[in-house]
C-alpha cells in the first residue's frame, strides 16, 4: 500500500516512515511542506495520505488545504489528518465532500502503534478513523433540548459514538457486551430518529451522522 506523509517534524516524520514501513506500508513519499506535499500527490497518486494539519510555508492549516485540493483533483483520496488539538472546523471540512476514506486524528494517537496502523488501513480502504476527542464534541454540540440528538437514549449515544469513530457493529457489540442483533436494533433507532436513511454501507451512514451533527441539520 503506498503512502504519502506529510509531516513538517523530521523526529516524527522520521518515526513514522520506520512505523509504517514495519507494518508493510510503502511510504512512497515523506515531505515537510505544503507544497511538496500537493507535487508528491499530484504525481505519486498514493493509496492513502497522511498529512499533518500545519505545515511550512503558513503553519496554519496549509496540509489540510492541500489535501482537501488532492481530494477535489481526485475524488475520494483516502486521507488521514493528524493534529495537535482538537479543531471542529477540519473535521468539518474534511467529512464536508459526504465520501469515504477519511481520518481525522489527535497526534497523541501516533504513539499507540497499533491505533495508527489501523486508522491509515481504516481509511484506505474507504472508510472513517475519527479522533473520540473529535467525535465528544461533535456529539455535544448537538445534544442540546431543541436538537435532535436529545431523541437518543444514552445507549443510543453510545452506540452513535462508536460508529462515528469507524467501528463495525459487529465491533461496537464486543466493545459494549451486547449482540449483534442489538446493535443493528440501535442503529435503526438512531437513524429514524435523525431522520436519516439507513444504508448498507456503513462508512456513508457514519459520514451522514457526523455531517448531521456537525452542520446542524
Amino acid at each position: 500500500m503506498r503512502v504519502v506523509l506529510a509531516e513538517d517534524l523530521f523526529l516524527l516524520r522520521d518515526g513514522l516512515v520506520r512505523l509504517l514501513g514495519a507494518h508493510g506500508f510503502d511510504v512512497v513519499a515523506a515531505v515537510e511542506s505544503g507544497p511538496e506535499l500537493s507535487t508528491a500527490l499530484r504525481e505519486l497518486d498514493p493509496d492513502v495520505a497522511v498529512v499533518d494539519v500545519r505545515l511550512p510555508p503558513t503553519h496554519t492549516d496549509e496540509g489540510l488545504q492541500c489535501a482537501l485540493q488532492a481530494r477535489k483533483d481526485r475524488p475520494g483520496l483516502p486521507v488521514l489528518v493528524l493534529s495537535q488539538h482538537v479543531e471542529q472546523l477540519y473535521a468539518r471540512e474534511l467529512l464536508a465532500d459526504g465520501s469515504g476514506g477519511v481520518g481525522y486524528l489527535l497526534k497523541d494517537r501516533v504513539f499507540d502503534a497499533e491505533q495508527f496502523v489501523d486508522a491509515v488501513r481504516r481509511v484506505a480502504g474507504g472508510g472513517t478513523a475519527m479522533d473520540p476527542q473529535v467525535i465528544q464534541q461533535l456529539l455535544a454540540r448537538g445534544a442540546g433540548e431543541d436538537r435532535p440528538l436529545a431523541r437518543l437514549t444514552p445507549r443510543e449515544l453510545e452506540v452513535l459514538e462508536l460508529m462515528a469513530q469507524g467501528r463495525t457493529n459487529t465491533a461496537i457489540a464486543a466493545r459494549l457486551v451486547v449482540t449483534e442483533r442489538a446493535i443493528a436494533k440501535h442503529t435503526a433507532n438512531i437513524f429514524t430518529k435523525l431522520g436519516l436513511e439507513v444504508s448498507d454501507d456503513d462508512n456513508r451512514r457514519v459520514l451522514a451522522v457526523l455531517a448531521f451533527l456537525d452542520h446542524g441539520r
